[in-house]
């Protein structure tokens, strides 16, 4: 009855990816932290895995 207070998974993963990566790009531009701009990247990248890995079940 409800179903359309659910968040799309899809959406949730796109935004937290986009926020990941301007979280990175911050890092290395505004601090100059290489480390943790590589390790926001990689945590961007698992994001990214994750929301192929959905819209490939999602597809037909």
């Amino acid at each position: 009855m409800f179903g359309w207070f659910r968040r799309d998974p899809i959406k949730d993963l796109e935004r937290r990816y986009q926020a990941k990566m301007k979280e990175a790009k911050e890092a290395g531009e505004k601090y100059g932290d290489r480390q943790l701009q590589a390790a926001l990247y990689t945590e961007a990248d698992e994001l990214m895995k994750q929301l192929e890995a959905l819209e490939a079940e999602a597809a037909p």
